[in-house]
């Protein structure tokens, strides 16, 4: 039913790929079952140029080295206790990628509870980037892998219509940065995080 998408899809422009995405799937294949969710909330993070990228003035480091990777290339990294996954995009040696904020759960729920915990509202379990990968089962090992490749694949979904953009969250010492309006999320879907400015 889930058809993973084209590598060529994650080839596009960082600013275009970010709103793109929302309408999408992300699934995990897992033993224990499949897990699926609509992606809805996203961030653009603009490499070189953008001081709050990772890759800021194109630092290149052991954690961000797959950010100059090719397309679709899965980048994970660790904060504080959560793992957050994002999707490289545009040209090789471009390190240009885009943070998945928020997803809407689809299918799987009863093992999603599960990794979240039993008495966590749904609405909670998804609604930021450290909370997603715990409810998909998602973790650091995912590094380096290909979001067109299963177990964990971005699956054709339809795009979003009422998608609306403003400043990304959490990253108030990035200078003139700060202002970007380079999240993007569905309007008025409940599993969208809570700006907090």
């Amino acid at each position: 039913m889930y058809k993973p998408v084209q590598p060529s899809f994650f080839k596009a422009p960082v600013l275009e790929l970010a709103p793109s995405l929302l309408g999408h799937y992300i699934v995990h294949e897992q033993k224990e079952g499949t897990l699926v969710a609509k992606i809805v909330e996203t961030e653009a993070y603009h490499g070189p140029e953008d001081q709050a990228a990772h890759s800021y003035q194109n630092r290149r480091t052991k954690r961000t080295e797959i950010m100059f990777g090719e397309a679709g290339l899965v980048y994970t990294y660790r904060m504080h206790t959560h793992t957050l996954i994002n999707v490289v995009c545009g040209p090789i040696g471009t390190p240009h990628v885009v943070l998945i904020r928020a997803v809407e759960p689809i299918e799987g729920l009863e093992l999603m509870q599960q990794n979240r915990g039993a008495k966590l509202k749904m609405k909670d379990w998804t609604n930021g980037p450290g909370k997603l990968t715990k409810a998909l089962g998602i973790t650091m090992d995912y590094y380096g892998h290909h979001w067109s490749q299963k177990p964990l694949f971005i699956a054709e979904g339809s795009a979003s219509k009422d998608i609306v953009s403003g400043p990304r969250v959490g990253i108030a010492n990035a200078g003139e940065a700060v202002h970007y309006p380079w999240r993007f999320f569905e309007k008025d879907n409940i599993f969208v995080s809570k700006y907090r400015p």
